[in-house]
């Protein structure tokens, strides 16, 4: 038997993986709100569809341009 256990939340370098940025642009994304994470003791953690919502707000921004 074999369970589905996908993340729960990313790590900042998770994410960076996932969008192809390096760790330094994701950090600034989360220091101008741009990207929404919250501090879980000294780790900064991004839920999924925090990720999903900045992949839609990039794409309508460009649709609007």
């Amino acid at each position: 038997m074999t369970h589905d256990l996908r993340p729960r939340w990313y790590s900042p370098v998770e994410v960076a993986v996932l969008l192809g940025f390096g760790i330094s642009k994701v950090k600034m994304k989360i220091a101008t709100g741009e990207l929404r994470s919250i501090k879980d003791g000294k780790y900064r953690r991004i839920l999924p569809e925090w990720v999903d919502d900045y992949i839609r707000e990039q794409v309508e921004r460009q649709e609007a341009a």
